[in-house]
């Protein structure tokens, strides 16, 4: 299923097929589409009502972020679970580790959480990319949960995934001006010849799954609709920073068995709804490497 692992550096790039034999919560046709596409899609986690209460919630969150004084946009709200008590939850929550686990295992870690806010009228688009290339861990093998705060679809820029392209290992990239009309500033060289391409369309409480290799991205939402999405980033506790970026691990979570070893952080559950503490944090989502003085602020 997987070619030999592509090397950068230290970091080993190469998918990890999941033992479809494991499976518990997915069927077993499921994970073999995970292994083949690379993603999984349509998962409903939150009933209809829970789902327009989360909305509501992160409404009132990303209003909060996008008018403090310190100009956050609503992209900023980065790693928020540690101050955010209703953020945290949904890292731990049981009916999204369900799915996880059979993907990596009991040991598991969410390492990060980002919530992409792409407003109605948004004109950033977010260029096709791998996270692997992003995100100093090796090996590559972390998993994000896509939860749709927001109805999401071809209108109102839903994901684009193309299938099949974890299996290539570590693709070129090429730095692109953050000017204002993209969110992030690497896109895979040659975007275009990928039009092979997969639209996520999710209800508010759905769930997609996809690998930390995928080629991925999103267009600029000209409707009138949201398209929020919270991303949760899971990996195997074995799993490791490169040196010089342990800062990583201070946003940590250990889930289900979590992280004998204690290499990861362990974040506490917060206190209630605090996002002013991590007003300084909003430029680390593309790539930047936190500073330790304004990590230790929450350690």
């Amino acid at each position: 299923m997987s070619r030999e692992p592509i090397t950068l550096g230290d970091r080993v790039f190469q998918f990890s097929p999941v033992n479809i034999e494991n499976s518990r919560t997915l069927s077993r046709d499921q994970l073999q589409q995970f292994n083949e596409n690379g993603y999984l899609s349509g998962i409903s986690i939150f009933t209809e009502s829970e789902a327009s209460e989360l909305q509501h919630y992160i409404e009132q969150l990303v209003t909060q972020v996008v008018t403090a004084a310190d100009q956050r946009n609503s992209y900023s709200i980065n790693n928020y679970h540690v101050v955010c008590q209703r953020l945290y939850d949904l890292v731990v929550e049981p009916r999204i580790l369900a799915y996880i686990e059979d993907i990596l295992g009991t040991e598991l870690v969410c390492w990060s959480s980002h919530l992409f806010a792409k407003l109605a009228g948004d004109s950033k688009v977010v260029p096709l990319h791998q996270d692997a290339v992003y995100w100093p861990l090796t090996p590559s093998h972390s998993v994000t949960a896509w939860l749709a705060i927001d109805d999401a679809d071809a209108e109102n820029a839903a994901m684009q995934f193309v299938p099949g392209s974890h299996l290539s290992g570590a693709q070129v990239h090429e730095m692109q001006p953050l000017d204002g009309s993209r969110v992030l500033g690497r896109q895979v060289l040659n975007p275009d010849q990928y039009t092979d391409r997969f639209i996520n369309v999710l209800q508010a409480g759905q769930l997609s799954l996809h690998s930390d290799l995928l080629l991925h991205g999103s267009d600029a939402n000209d409707s009138s609709r949201n398209r929020c999405g919270l991303t949760l980033r899971y990996i195997p506790a074995s799993v490791r920073v490169m040196e010089g970026f342990e800062v990583w691990r201070k946003s940590a979570v250990h889930c289900l068995d979590g992280d004998a070893s204690d290499y990861w952080y362990n974040r506490r559950r917060p206190e209630g709804e605090n996002p002013e503490k991590l007003a300084d944090f909003w430029g680390e989502f593309d790539g930047q490497s936190l500073s330790p003085t304004s990590a230790d602020r929450f350690a």
